[in-house]
């Protein structure tokens, strides 16, 4: 099956407790960097169109502070059990009715997963049926016998692994069902003692697994946080129709919007401001209208794959503007559903998104009905 046609879910586990972190709460629960670990864990799934649903497993006792964590953002959630494993399970089980091709498997308390390291992955799990990101060992490495040093070993032979880690669905469930009641450091060793074949890929040394108090004193001092603008301006022309797509909404009116793909102007002009913030060019670039593929294309693709980019690049959105320019339709019936639309397609609360709407009093192209306008500006925050 061609991988634009397979499902693909995410299990997150993140019902642990955190004890070598120290005192305080679950470490998946801290803020990094003014947000909590578990947040930016599924915004980086979010912004990948590959990935179709997340399922976050967490502990009974944190519902609360799950609920404040991923406020605002559309995700699911179950519960897990007394290990690794066990919770593991449940975030497959809760999966069951979607069925997905492949789940990937992704530890909650590692926020700085990139695209790039997960576009890898999907590919060699897609080949193969199982895939896991590595790290070379690159120290020299011995066995040890008490507070002595005994047998050296071979580094090249050995690996650290990371998550996420990549599975047919049907298969992990299997590998859990013959192996009932184990409990294993990471689906990678169940795989083995199920007689599956991992594939490896490259890790990625800044996908780092959040761990020990120290974990969470990032030297922010020498890390200046620089505050980004970004700005998009898109119009497209208006003719007969029955609706037009606005802000990823599509308002019923006797107009329609005409361009390659949906010609939604609210959109365009949102990610060509995420690809201006990061230094990225412009939504023609990357979505040339010349390629026939993009005819009658959602424009949340294109949202989506400026997100991506933006993670990639260690930036955070954390605020839109949005100005529609037109005498018709009338945006206020619709600014709410389009400011949760656009809330859910940058990962971010609805508070955090701002849509107006106004008109030129009769004047120029769209005060003649001629076509619509907007403008959009993006706060992007990125460590230096």
């Amino acid at each position: 099956m061609p991988l634009s046609q397979k499902s693909i879910s995410v299990v997150i586990v993140a019902a642990g407790r955190g004890q070598r972190a120290g005192v305080g709460l679950p470490k998946q629960f801290r803020n990094w960097d003014g947000e909590p670990v578990i947040r930016r864990t599924v915004r980086a799934f979010m912004g990948h169109p590959a990935i179709s649903e997340m399922m976050v497993v967490i502990h009974p006792d944190d519902q609360r502070l799950f609920n404040s964590a991923i406020q605002g953002l559309d995700v699911n959630h179950c519960f897990g059990g007394d290990n690794r494993s066990d919770s593991v399970l449940a975030g497959l089980a809760a999966l069951e009715s979607r069925a997905p091709d492949l789940v990937l498997v992704h530890d909650g308390a590692r926020p700085f997963i990139s695209a790039e390291m997960i576009d890898r992955l999907i590919d060699a799990a897609n080949a193969t049926g199982a895939a896991i990101p590595v790290l070379p060992q690159t120290d020299a490495t011995f066995t040890r016998k008490g507070d002595r040093i005994d047998q050296a070993v071979d580094r090249d032979f050995l690996v650290r692994a990371q998550t996420p880690q990549a599975f047919a669905y049907d298969a992990l469930r299997a590998a859990f069902r013959e192996n009932s009641g184990r409990d294993f450091p990471d689906e990678a060793s169940l795989a083995r003692a199920a007689g599956l074949e991992v594939a490896l890929v490259d890790g990625d040394p800044a996908n780092i697994k959040l761990t020990f108090a120290e974990d969470f004193m990032p030297d922010t001092a020498t890390r200046p946080t620089l505050c980004i603008h970004g700005t998009g301006y898109d119009v497209h022309r208006l003719g007969p129709g029955t609706g037009v797509w606005l802000g990823g909404v599509l308002i019923p009116c006797p107009y329609e919007l005409i361009g390659h793909s949906d010609a939604d102007v609210a959109l365009h002009a949102l990610t060509d401001a995420i690809l201006g913030a990061i230094g990225e060019g412009d939504i023609g670039q990357h979505f040339p209208p010349s390629e026939e593929r993009w005819r009658g294309a959602a424009s949340s693709e294109f949202v989506a794959h400026a997100v991506s980019l933006a993670q990639a690049r260690n930036s955070r959105i954390i605020h839109a503007d949005l100005t529609i320019i037109c005498e018709v339709p009338k945006i206020g019936p619709h600014r709410d559903i389009m400011r949760e639309r656009i809330a859910g397609l940058l990962a971010l609360p609805v508070s955090a998104v701002n849509i107006k709407a106004t008109t030129t009093e009769g004047l120029g192209f769209t005060g003649r009905k001629e076509g619509i306008a907007a403008h959009a500006s993006v706060t992007v925050t990125r460590h230096e």
